[in-house]
């Protein structure tokens, strides 16, 4: 049975995905390794939302608040074991109730052109193509969209 903890960035399941991450994205992305690693950074204004599988962590997801209307989406990432069964479309319908939750009304978010999953799951989602904004104006390989809460 899936279920879903709120939680901090401090969390150790969530630096353990971090990591996987990171090292995901380099594999995707090589000639970008290390150049986003500022655009990622999470602090306590992060809400961070896991998915465990039987008391195992299979999946991870986070926003943080752009302003007072807009959260961005960040670090959303499934265990390659765990992908395909629709936890990663979970954890992100979770984390936009949590922020409607708190008031937010609008969901932004970044992927990039190497992840036509991660698109296809975002557009499947309600997400929308949008003119990319900071800091992902200059970086080619970037998609942006938004999706009213």
């Amino acid at each position: 049975m899936i279920t879903f903890t709120r939680t901090i960035f401090s969390n150790p399941d969530f630096r353990n995905f971090i990591v996987a991450l990171d090292i995901e994205y380099v594999a995707r992305y090589p000639f970008m390794a290390g150049i986003t690693n500022p655009f990622n950074i999470m602090d306590e204004r992060a809400r961070v939302m896991l998915a465990y599988d039987n008391e195992m962590p299979v999946a991870c997801g986070a926003f943080r608040p752009v302003d007072e209307q807009t959260i961005e989406i960040k670090r959303m990432y499934t265990l390659p074991q765990s992908r395909n069964q629709g936890i990663g479309k979970r954890v992100l319908l979770e984390l936009e109730h949590w922020a409607k939750e708190q008031g937010y009304s609008v969901s932004i978010l970044e992927t990039g052109i190497n992840q036509p999953e991660a698109i296809a799951a975002y557009e499947k989602s309600g997400y929308m193509r949008i003119p990319k904004f900071p800091p992902y104006v200059d970086v080619n390989e970037s998609i942006c969209m938004q999706k009213i809460l």
